[in-house]
C-alpha cells in the first residue's frame, strides 16, 4: 500500500460540514457522503486503547475523542478547507487533509485546536518525529500541563507513542 500527499494548487473553496449524511470515523476523521476528510496535525487516541476513569473502570480512549469531534461537528458548525489529499492506495478513496474554524460565541476558533487544548487530541507526528504543525505541540503540552480532558487520567494512551514504537 503506498502513500502519497498531494498538496492543493491555488486556492481551494472552503465548503460547511453537512448537519446529516457525517459519520465520524476517530477523533480527526469522518466520511463525508462518499469522501473521507480527516484534520491536518492532530492525532486522536486510537480506537481500542484504553484508559481508567475516576470510577475505575476503563474507557475507550479513541470513542472517546470520536465523540467529541461528533459534538463539535454537530454544535459548531465548522467551515473547512482542504490542505492536501492522501492517496491510500488504488482502491481506497482517498481522504482530504483539512483544517477547519469554528464559531463559538464571537470567536472563530481552529477546530485542531480545540480538540488539542480540550485535551481529546494531541498533535500529529511526521515521520521524523516533529510535529506537523509545531503549535499544535505547544497546546498539547499545555494541554497536559492542564490536565485538560484525557489528560486528566494517569494512563491515557498517547497515540504517537504506539505509532513509534
Amino acid at each position: 500500500m503506498s502513500s502519497s500527499a498531494t498538496a492543493q494548487q491555488g486556492s481551494t473553496p472552503s465548503f460547511d460540514v453537512p448537519q446529516s449524511g457525517v459519520t465520524v470515523l476517530t477523533g480527526d476523521s469522518w466520511r463525508q457522503g462518499a469522501q473521507l476528510v480527516r484534520l491536518y496535525g492532530i492525532q486522536a487516541c486510537m480506537r481500542d486503547t484504553s484508559y481508567t476513569d475516576d470510577a475505575g473502570k476503563p474507557q475507550d480512549c479513541g470513542a472517546v475523542s470520536a465523540s467529541m469531534l461528533a459534538a463539535l461537528l454537530r454544535d459548531t458548525r465548522p467551515r473547512c478547507r482542504a490542505v492536501a489529499q492522501v492517496a491510500s492506495s488504488i482502491s481506497a478513496p482517498s481522504t482530504t487533509l483539512v483544517v477547519c474554524s469554528a464559531q463559538i460565541s464571537s470567536n472563530v476558533l481552529d477546530l485542531g485546536s480545540i480538540m488539542i487544548s480540550q485535551g481529546f487530541a494531541f498533535a500529529a507526528l511526521d515521520s521524523t518525529q516533529r510535529p506537523v504543525y509545531p503549535p499544535y505541540l505547544a497546546l498539547e503540552l499545555l494541554a497536559g500541563k492542564a490536565r485538560a480532558g484525557l489528560w486528566k487520567f494517569s494512563d491515557v494512551p498517547h497515540p504517537n507513542s504506539r505509532l513509534f514504537k
